[in-house]
Order: C-alpha cells, then sequence, then structure tokens
C-alpha cells in the first residue's frame, strides 16, 4: 500500500499533542513552553532577571553561610569599641602630656636654680657687710629722723595729717629710702667698675614671664603660711592692737590716699627690695655658699628687714619663690615684677 504523498502530508494541519502521549515527551513541551514564557517576560522587564538572580544569591548566600551574617552585629560592636578605646587613649595621652609639661617645667626651674652658675663676685665679704650695714642705718635713719625733722621744720607733724597727707608723707618717705640705698650702692660699688653683665640687669627679653606666672602660683602657699606663723607665734593679748595708715585709709574709702598707697605698696617698695636683696645680697653670697643656699640666707635677710615675727614664715618662703625667679632668668624685672603682684594681691585683699 503505497505510503501518503507529500503535498498531501504538507497541507495536513498539526496534530495536538495526544494525552495518549508518553510522560518524558510532555515534560519537554512544558520545560519549552516556560522557557519562552520566561523569555518574553525577560525581554519585556529586564530587571527581573537581575533582580531574580540577586534574590537567589541572597537566598543561597543566607543559607549556605549563617555564620558570617550571625557575626555581622558583633563586628561592628567590635569596631566601634576600638574606635572609643583609640579616642579614649588619645584623650589620656594628652592630658599625661599636659601633666609631664608642667612636671618637666618644675624640674627645669629645680635645675636651673641647683645647678646654676654662680656670679661672678669682684669683692669680699667685708664689702657686702658694708652694704647692708649702710643700707639699714639708712633705712632707720630716713624713716625715724630725717622725714620728721624735715616735717618739724615745715611746721607740722604725721599724725595731724589727713588722710591724704599722710599717704603722700609715705610716698616721699619711701621714695628718700630707696634713693638712698641706691646711693649706698654707688658708693661701695664704684671702685668694682665696671661690673660683670649680668649684675643689676634689666630686660624686656626672654622666658622671665614663665616664671612669674609660676611665681604666682605659690600665692595660695604664702597665705597658708601666714596662718601657720599665727598659731605659732600669736599676738600677745596685752600688745596694743594698732592699725596703719594705709588700713585707716582703706576703710575711710579715700580714693586719692589709696592710690597713693597703691603706688609706694606695689612699686616703690618692690624696685628698692629688690636691688638690696636680690640684685646685690643674693649673687653676692654666691661666692662663699651655692646658689640655692644663696637664696635662703638671703630670703631670710628679706624676712628680718621687715621687722615682723608674726610674718616671718611667709616672708621666708615669699623670698624663695623671689629668688628662684629671679636666679632663674637673670633678670631683676621678674624679681619686682612678682614682688610688684604680691604686694598688690595683699593691698587688694584688704580692700575687702
Amino acid at each position: 500500500m503505497p505510503g501518503p504523498c507529500l503535498s498531501c502530508a504538507a497541507s495536513r494541519p498539526a496534530s495536538p499533542p495526544s494525552l495518549l502521549s508518553t510522560p518524558t515527551s510532555r515534560l519537554g513541551d512544558l520545560r519549552r513552553r516556560s522557557s519562552t514564557t520566561s523569555l518574553a517576560v525577560a525581554r519585556r522587564l529586564p530587571f527581573a532577571s537581575s533582580l531574580h538572580k540577586s534574590s537567589k544569591q541572597r537566598w543561597r548566600f543566607s543559607c549556605f553561610r549563617p555564620d558570617e551574617f550571625a557575626s555581622e552585629d558583633p563586628c561592628s560592636e567590635s569596631v566601634e569599641d576600638k574606635r572609643l578605646e583609640k579616642l579614649e587613649k588619645h584623650e589620656f595621652d594628652q592630658s599625661n602630656t599636659g601633666k609631664k609639661n608642667w612636671f618637666s617645667s618644675i624640674l627645669k626651674v629645680r635645675d636651673a636654680i641647683f645647678r646654676a652658675k654662680p656670679w661672678t663676685v669682684p669683692w669680699t665679704a667685708e664689702t657686702i657687710l658694708q652694704v647692708m650695714l649702710l643700707w639699714i642705718a639708712s633705712f632707720w635713719f630716713v624713716g625715724s629722723w630725717i622725714i620728721p625733722f624735715l616735717a618739724h621744720v615745715g611746721g607740722f607733724r604725721k599724725e595731724t595729717l589727713t588722710y591724704r597727707g599722710q599717704a603722700l608723707y609715705s610716698l616721699l618717705t619711701d621714695v628718700v629710702e630707696g634713693l638712698a640705698g641706691i646711693a649706698i650702692l654707688h658708693r661701695c660699688l664704684a671702685r668694682f667698675r665696671p661690673l660683670p653683665s649680668d649684675w643689676f640687669r634689666f630686660s624686656l627679653k626672654g622666658k622671665w614671664h614663665f616664671d612669674v606666672g609660676l611665681g604666682c602660683l605659690m600665692f595660695p602657699l604664702v597665705n597658708c603660711l601666714s596662718q601657720v606663723n599665727l598659731n605659732l607665734l600669736p599676738v600677745l593679748p596685752s600688745t596694743p592692737v594698732t592699725v596703719s595708715t594705709v588700713e585707716q585709709s582703706i576703710v575711710a574709702r579715700d580714693p586719692v590716699a589709696m592710690a597713693l598707697y597703691a603706688v609706694v605698696v606695689s612699686m616703690c617698695a618692690p624696685i628698692w627690695e629688690e636691688i638690696v636683696f636680690r640684685g646685690f645680697l643674693l649673687p653676692s653670697l654666691t661666692k662663699y655658699m651655692p646658689v640655692w643656699c644663696s637664696i635662703l640666707v638671703s630670703s631670710l635677710a628679706f624676712a628680718l628687714a621687715h621687722f615682723n615675727m608674726q610674718r616671718m614664715l611667709p616672708l621666708v618662703f615669699l623670698g624663695v619663690v623671689m629668688g628662684a625667679v629671679f636666679t632663674r632668668s637673670r633678670n631683676l624685672l621678674a624679681s619686682m615684677v612678682l614682688h610688684s603682684l604680691w604686694n598688690a594681691f595683699v593691698f587688694l585683699d584688704l580692700m575687702k
């Protein structure tokens, strides 16, 4: 029986797949349809395939690498802890650096005092004693005899003056006493000229400002020593309580008198006293003793010159501080400024 002709076979419509066809053929047909559909969807939505892939990768990542995801938070916390530790360490290092700077500055001051070179002293102990005795004598003679005598000749007494008159009287007395002391130094040291360059040096240059600031930090300790001195040597009840003219003018609130006393206390007295005790006595003693010992001896002489046993300890300590500042800077201006600041501090404290 002849087979069907080719033209008939080509014109015959394709028959639908039979329900009785094998499962393998149906599975292949379904796969072809799904691939065709997914290709069409992928063409219409370009980002669908990438979204599908990324979600699939995330699903695989979460399924097969759970340990890394579980350790994500601890890692971030450990990084944050390390950052905080570094910040705290940096702040701690900065505070330690500041403390080390202050401590090193104090050590430098100590080394400058204990390892300081002595001054070149061209005179002997005889000249030192001569200058100091003449200065004390002139201080007493001018203040107790010459100025009162001149006032008496002028027809008035200090006790009868007003607050402003007494303040002016004190200013003139202090100026004359200071000029007399400088004249004694000039006369006694004339034969040793020219003096070495580090004698009686005044200079605005250098780092003496830091030394003065460091000395000002000692003021509270001076106040504490004042209280200790009063406890050790209290004022006897039988001793009459006297009020100085400075305190009287402060109580009266006379502005002119207070200004004149401020000049006496904060300018004149520091200049004269520093020239004698730090400018002359301290360097002269370095010929016979170490520098630190010269500071102590000159400070003791400075305290005794105030003739007040109730202020002995604070004045000795204040003399040591000013002597250390002068020794470190080799500049009389530094100790004068520190002395002036202390006197101004006391004066302002009396005004309260």
